[in-house]
């Protein structure tokens, strides 16, 4: 478990960059982006190797203990050891994933109008997080 953050006030049109390192024998890790820790309107999951899972960006959204249906993207811009920038730009209906060469959508399934809460998890070093 990195840094959670809280109380981040992120409305639509604006944006979160979070910087880091990922670790060398990486398998998987994860950002979340909601208004708590039991609601996530964005769990972002990289897997490298991990629940069966090679390469693979999966993203769901979590009310309390129920999660969504999961979204894949198979485009896997990570390697690792390496260092990772991601940044999540809050619109009104999705979030913009946005990826060293390539970006998509995640829709706002809880309607959250502010994303107050960030954390990360698994094998990724959080170096800097940056918002506007």
């Amino acid at each position: 478990q990195g840094p959670v953050c809280t109380n981040l006030g992120l409305k639509p049109g604006q944006r979160l960059t979070a910087k880091g390192k990922i670790a060398p024998n990486a398998k998987s890790f994860v950002m979340n982006l909601g208004k708590d820790a039991t609601l996530l309107g964005l769990h972002f999951n990289p897997r490298f190797d991990a629940h069966g899972d090679v390469n693979t960006i999966v993203c769901n959204s979590k009310k309390v203990e129920e999660w969504g249906a999961e979204h894949r993207e198979t485009v896997f811009p990570f390697q690792k050891g390496g260092t990772a920038e991601i940044t999540f730009s809050v619109n009104q209906n999705d979030v913009t994933v946005h990826l060293p060469g390539h970006q998509f959508t995640f829709p706002n399934r809880l309607n959250l109008s502010v994303f107050d809460y960030f954390d990360t998890q698994g094998d990724f070093t959080l170096q800097s997080l940056s918002w506007e």
